[in-house]
Parts: structure tokens; sequence; C-alpha cells
């Protein structure tokens, strides 16, 4: 039997083998027009200024009346914020632009059939829109400050009109991502404790008209037999005015939102004062195991904390036209199409379809018909357009002052393509990471004062204070190159404020690990566990490499999956890259290797060749995988993530569980019969 190799890490550390990349600087006029160009920012948000600096993004949003406590921590880890603020996220987000920007675009809705018409929703029509749905809600729902409400939506301007009208109202939404299943939807009214269910009669999705009605009957069904019954089922019609489902309406149970409304013309409702501490909306993340998380966003931190961002690291002014590519039922929707761009007055743009949807040129068409200049997407989504079309963007006529990048890590060589390719050599790039749970960004360069570095977030955020722990509580110090746990030592007003109805998982998943005493009131005592790894370079940026549970235990070494992906990716041919761990007798675990390739390449043994040999020359020996498997395609969810679950399950022989809430369910069954030869 082979001897472990023995090795200098400690377990909780990560080797890692990453080269620093170079700095790219933003262009000159860029920071000519940039919302923040003041270096003393960090120094004001310093923590011997904390928490009382916090005050200068709350100060972006009108209050009814100004709070007494900067920040709470008497209900330690379950911070509140602004105690005493009164304020409302419905007034911030569309009262208040009135005066100014009545005329001016709040959202630009872009359906997937390029042969409908754009949708240009102004201020003021929002205004309209979203009074005549709260009162709906208030007087034929029945909802009250407090109650929750289950909102199954898909990408439509009916989402972010009812999300302002449940905020009106005070009453929480709970926003289910559209692409889940009925039961998904199920287990998240149950949780919850909703009994009201607004969805949609079908959305458009790669060309298809679908029918979501559907999944309203089976989430019903399932919510009941757990016990919880939702009496109403308001139905938004995809075409106002005709019924597009083939799901036939329940009697007495189900209503046609649009034939309601004709009930509300006119109507307005006076936003509700509410505590800056009340829930504005719980946005549930599926745990890998057991039932999904219930996250509890607060109103007055959560706003200013959006608001402040979007002005300072996204850079919208008033007049850009924004795009945020993801979608509204994930949290980015929330923070980054809904609730901070329209805080500071932005056009923001919901598209309906796929990017891909009829063809690769479809997102830069977009952009071109709508002057888009701030872009804002996820690496799926980038390394999505590079596989299937790698020269598009060059055909069209847009120009990106900014492109974000957000929700995984991305690796540097598909970061060099958005930068050059997408964004043309002249977009300053944030690569921003955060979670459900932050509300809004933790780490990212500030795009005017910060240079930007290929596949690093940056620092952490003006007001955030990033810290590496290893598994003892050690401080991993930045420029070490070793990685640990990446944690945030102080509160800030995004965090969210506890799991929905569950604050002992809340205080055992995010702060007990590392928490110096369990009865301390001080912030101090309680870092926050993000669950990612990461490393910090000696100039603070910092480099996520996944969570924790993805690093694979190679014979003591720990390595990081994304790391080996970016080696992967290092080929030319090679479009997607997914590794996963692999049980092994002697070293514990290694790596398994899954690879799609570009169009108009062919898989052969010589490009398996060139991807281990890349692995080897980046990383090392340790990290070469026991297999390269050159797939037709990932198996994928609706959003685009890649399965990496089912992969592992493929890779060690079990059962791959339920496949069936897959884009392409198909694949798995062509790659088990690969891998079987």
């Amino acid at each position: 039997m082979a001897e472990k190799e023995v090795v200098e890490t400690s377990e909780a550390q990560i080797a890692v083998h990453w080269q620093e990349e170079e700095y790219i600087y933003p262009p000159a006029e860029f920071i000519a027009q940039a919302n923040m160009t003041d270096k003393t920012i960090f120094d004001r948000f310093s923590l011997d200024n904390f928490p009382n600096c916090f005050k200068e993004y709350a100060d972006l949003l009108t209050w009814y009346e100004y709070w007494h406590t900067t920040l709470d921590t008497s209900d330690a880890p379950c911070w509140k914020w602004f105690v005493g603020g009164k304020i409302n996220a419905s007034y911030n987000c569309v009262d208040r632009h009135l005066k100014e920007y009545k005329n001016k675009t709040a959202i630009h809705f872009v359906p997937e059939p390029e042969d409908e018409k754009v949708e240009h929703i102004t201020y003021q029509e929002l205004y309209v829109r979203v009074n005549e749905m709260a009162a709906l809600l208030r007087d034929f729902a029945g909802l009250k400050r407090g109650d929750r409400v289950t909102l199954h939506l898909p990408m439509t301007a009916e989402l972010p009109i009812t999300m302002l009208a449940c905020a009106r109202l005070g009453v929480i939404h709970s926003q289910v991502f559209g692409g889940f299943s009925g039961k998904a939807c199920a287990d998240r009214i149950v949780d919850s404790g909703s009994n009201v269910l607004v969805t949609i009669d079908s959305y458009y999705r790669g060309g298809t008209l679908l029918d979501h009605k559907e999944k309203a009957d089976e989430a019903v069904a399932a919510a009941a037999q757990d016990g919880q019954k939702v009496d109403k089922v308001l139905i938004w019609q995809r075409y106002p005015g005709k019924y597009s489902a083939k799901t036939p309406l329940v009697e007495g149970r189900d209503f046609i939102v649009n034939d309601l409304l004709k009930d509300y013309y006119g109507a307005r409702v006076e936003p509700e004062k509410m505590d800056a501490a009340e829930p504005l909306f719980l946005m549930y993340t599926s745990g890998t195991t057991g039932k999904p998380k219930g996250c509890q966003h607060s109103t007055g931190g959560y706003l200013a904390y959006t608001a402040g961002t979007s002005k300072y690291v996204q850079d919208i002014h008033p007049t850009d036209v924004y795009w945020c590519m993801a979608d509204i039922g994930w949290i980015t929707g929330h923070s980054y199409i809904v609730y901070g761009p329209l805080a500071i007055a932005a056009s923001s743009v919901v598209y309906e379809g796929i990017p891909n949807y009829p063809d690769p040129g479809r997102p830069w068409r977009i952009a071109q018909d709508l002057d888009v200049n701030i872009f804002h997407t996820a690496p799926t989504a980038i390394r999505a357009l590079r596989k299937i079309g790698p020269d598009e963007p060059k055909k069209y006529n847009y120009q990106f002052k900014h492109m974000t990048t957000v929700g995984e890590p991305i690796e540097p060589e598909v970061w060099k393509w958005y930068y050059e390719v997408v964004g043309k050599g002249k977009a300053v790039i944030v690569d921003t990471w955060w979670q459900t749970e932050t509300g809004g960004f933790l780490c990212s360069t500030l795009p005017a004062i910060s240079p930007m570095k290929p596949g690093s977030a940056g620092p952490g955020m003006p007001g955030i204070h990033p810290i590496v722990y290893d598994d003892e509580g050690n401080v991993v110090e930045p420029g070490t190159g070793k990685a640990g746990n990446i944690c945030i030592q102080n509160p800030w007003p995004g965090a969210f404020q506890t799991i929905w109805g569950d604050r002992d998982r809340y205080v055992r998943q995010y702060y007990e690990r590392y928490c110096k005493n369990p009865d301390s009131k001080d912030w101090r005592d309680w870092p926050y566990l993000t669950g990612d790894a990461a490393v910090v370079a000696a100039d603070g940026y910092v480099r996520i490499l996944g969570r924790i549970d993805d690093v694979i235990n190679v014979s003591g070494h720990r390595l990081g999956t994304k790391e080996i992906e970016s080696a992967a990716l290092l080929v030319e041919e090679v479009a997607e890259a997914a590794v996963v761990p692999v049980a092994h007798e002697i070293k514990g675990k290694e790596p398994d290797l899954y690879v799609s390739l570009k169009p108009g390449y062919e898989a052969s043994e010589e490009i398996q060749k060139k991807v281990m040999d890349s692995i080897i020359n980046e990383i090392g020996k340790i990290a070469k995988p026991r297999n390269v498997w050159i797939v037709a395609d990932m198996p994928k969810t609706r959003s685009g993530k890649i399965m990496r679950r089912v992969l592992a399950a493929l890779s060690n022989k079990q059962p791959e569980g339920d496949v069936t809430t897959l884009a392409n369910p198909e694949i798995v069954e062509q790659i088990k019969q690969m891998m079987q030869g």
C-alpha cells in the first residue's frame, strides 16, 4: 500500500497554487463620472467608526422618523439596525422619485419572444400599478402588516409590482424561483405560514409558453398535506384579458388578478410606516440537507445596504440603463434588480427568457436596443455565452461602462473573455462576492478606486471586515498563500436577521463555530461564518475557493475544486468544467473531472491529455484527476447551474436521485452510458 504523503498544510487550510493575476486599472472616462471616487471612504468605514459609518448608506433613503440606535446588539447575534427608525421600502423605491422622475422608465420589461414589444414602465405607471395591487392584496386577499404571502412568479414586470405592493402594506413576501416545482413552492408556503399564493398562468422559457398554473395546484395540494391551507390563489395573466394555461381554475379559490384590478382602479394606499427592524421579505436558500432555510431580511438595514452598494459598486446613476441578468427569484434579483436600483431611481431591465434564445446574440441585441450601459450577470451565464457564442458581442453596437459578475468565483480565463470581448476592453468589472444571507456585496473592488484583478473578488467592501480562520480558530494571515474559512468580523445592515422560525439553526450554522463567548452582547465576539473557503493576498484582495464543503481532501492536501476547474478552462477547446470528489481507499478522495467543449470540437484522447497536463502544470500531480470525462453537456438546473451533486453520484456509482427538475434530465443517462463504455 502506498504511503500517505506528509503534508505541511493543516486540515483547515487549503493548498493554494494559484498565481495572482496582474492589476487592470479603470479607464479615466469611468472615473470621471463615477459615484464614488473618494478613497477616504475606507477610513470612514473603518472598525473605529463602526457602526455609525453606515449612516452614510441610510441617509440615501427617505425616513418618516430617524432612528435612535444605529446597531442594537441586545439579542446577539440577531442584530437590529437603525432601531426606532420608521421607513417604507415601496415609498423609497417609487413615490419619492415622482417629483423628479415620474416620466422616466423604472422597469424595461423585455419579453422572450422577439416580436413582442418591450414594455417601458415609468415611475408614474409603477406608482399606479403598485397602489392598485396593494389595494387588491389588502381588501380582497385580506393581507395586513406582518402576514406572509408566497409569490411563485417568473421574470415578468408583475413580480416587482407585486413585491412593492406587499412592501407598501408591510406584508412579508416570499418569492419562489419560477423554475422551482410545485413541491418546492409548497415547502416554502408551509414554512412561512402563507395562506395566499400569487402566481401567473404562463410564461416563456426557451421559446415555449409554459403552463405555470399547474404548479400552483401542486403547491396548494402538497401544502395542505402538510397542514397549511392556501385560501386564495391570485393569478396574473401573461396576456392581460386572456387565460393562457391549460390547467383550469378552481372555483372559489383561484382568481384572475387582471380582472380583480378593475375594481381597484385609481386606488391609492398610504404606505405603512414600518419599524426599520421589521421584516421586508423571506428568501429561502436550499441547505444541502434538511428543509430550506428562510432568511429573514429587515426593511431599513437591508434597503440602506442595497441602495448604498447599488450606487457605489454598481455605479448606477438615474441616467443609466442597468441590466442585471439574474432572476428575481434569487437574492441577486431582489437586491440588484428591484430594491437597490429602484431605491436610487434607476432604469432596471427585467428580461423574461433565457440568454441564448433564440440564439446567443440575444443579450447583445437587448443591450444595443435599450442602450444598456451597466451589465450584471453570473459566471454561469458568462461561461455559457463564451461556449456557444464566443464572437457574438463583436457583432453588436453597444458599449458597457461597467460589468458585474456575481454568484460564484469566476475563473481568470473566463474573466478575460468577459473583459475583452463582452466589455470590449473598455468596461470596469466588479467581481462581487456575497450570499443570500448577506443581503448585499461583501467583497468587491470599488470600481473607480481599486484596480481589477481577474479571478479575485477584491477587498472587503467599505464597512465589511473579512478575517480568515483555520479550523482551530487561528487567524490565517493575508499574503501567506494559505487558505481557510472566511468570516466577517462585524455585523452590517444588509445581513439577514435570523432563519424564519429557527433561531437556534441560525446561531448554530452561522455564528457558533468561532463565537468567543456565547453569553456576550458584544458584536466583536460573534464573527459571521460564511461557509466559504478563501485565500487573501498580501494586498487584501480575497479569492473565493468555493464552499468549505467543496474542498477535496487528497492525501491530506485540501484542494479547492474551483482551482482545478480553472486549470481545465485554460485549455482552449474547453467550455465548461466541473470537479467532483470520488472516494479512494488510499488517498481518501480524488478528483473526477467533467468537461464540455466549445462548438466545433470533438472529444478526443488528445484533448483529455491537454486537460490533464494543464492541471498538473498549474497545480501539481497531487491534483491530477482520476478521469477526464468529455461530455456533450453538463446536467444543469433551470437557472443554468451545473448540478455537481448528480455528477458526484455518477462518479461514485451511487443513485443520482431526482433529476426531473433539471433543464436537461436526458443528459444524465447519456453520461452514465458513456461511463459504462
